[in-house]
């Protein structure tokens, strides 16, 4: 998802609360803030050496220690408000993906990709998740595409574990 599709979702639903899936079935808590938003500029070479340049929007949440507890989420208004005087401050490159960086006590820091979002009761739900590291440079490297798994040679009694 963009930044502008994400701001413009946000102004769409202002009365609702914003709540936030990072995996399925568990949700960022009520208690959480908007803490850091970061204008990112990737400039990379990967392993074929070939480059890239693209740039991201990373709104990092952090769960309020002092607010556990807390049943009510931020309203979308709320959030839009903030980022509002982030851009004003620091404007945000809006056709740009949109990441979200989280972590708890039992879930890694990690940069969450929008994947989905939907409307449910008086939220605004998105769905946040991972997208798994991979080889540009498939050809160049002589990686297969498409890779088999190979079955485990590793049985009981074989001696290999």
């Amino acid at each position: 998802m963009k930044t502008n599709e994400f701001l413009a979702l946000l102004k769409e639903h202002t009365d609702k609360s914003l709540v936030f899936e990072y995996a399925p079935g568990l949700l960022v808590g009520a208690n959480y803030h908007i803490t850091e938003v970061k204008n990112i500029t990737i400039d990379s070479v990967d392993c074929g050496a070939g480059t890239d340049f693209w740039k991201e929007t990373i709104i990092q949440l952090w769960e309020s220690p002092e607010e556990l507890g807390k049943r009510d989420y931020m309203l979308a208004e709320k959030a839009l408000s903030i980022l509002n005087r982030v851009d004003k401050i620091k404007p945000m490159v809006k056709d740009v993906e949109v990441k979200f960086e989280y972590s708890n006590a039992l879930f890694h820091t990690a940069q969450l990709f929008v994947l989905s979002y939907q409307i449910k009761d008086n939220n605004l739900l998105f769905h946040l998740g991972v997208e798994k590291t991979d080889c540009k440079a498939k050809e160049t490297c002589g990686v297969p595409e498409t890779v088999e798994v190979m079955e485990s040679s590793c049985a009981p009694g074989s001696g290999c574990c």
